[in-house]
């Protein structure tokens, strides 16, 4: 099955599910804040392991206590895809388990 890039209103509608992430330019993005450095580096490690069992990987950013993500599908063109919205799905199911708001 062939990765299409998503419309302006597909990506609108599947945004209005996913409070937090936004359309920055032409790749999704979410910062997320945590209690502690030790936390925010294991939320990456399992955002690392979501991205390689997904075989899709974002552009993934380690402050203090910070995780900020940002992500489109190269081999389109760099455009929105499902893939994108799979993987912002998948993290935002694992970050409340590190305490991530």
């Amino acid at each position: 099955m062939a990765v299409e890039p998503l419309t302006q209103k597909e990506i609108e509608d599947r945004l209005s599910e996913l409070p937090g992430w936004s359309l920055d330019g032409d790749r999704l993005a979410r910062s997320y804040r945590l209690g502690s450095h030790f936390a925010a580096t294991a939320m990456v490690v399992h955002v690392a392991q979501v991205q390689e069992e997904l075989d899709h990987h974002s552009d993934l950013t380690l402050g203090y206590n910070t995780v900020s993500l940002t992500v489109n599908t190269h081999s389109v063109g760099g455009a929105v895809t499902e893939l994108d919205f799979t993987l912002a799905r998948r993290v935002e199911e694992l970050a409340p388990g590190h305490g991530a708001h």
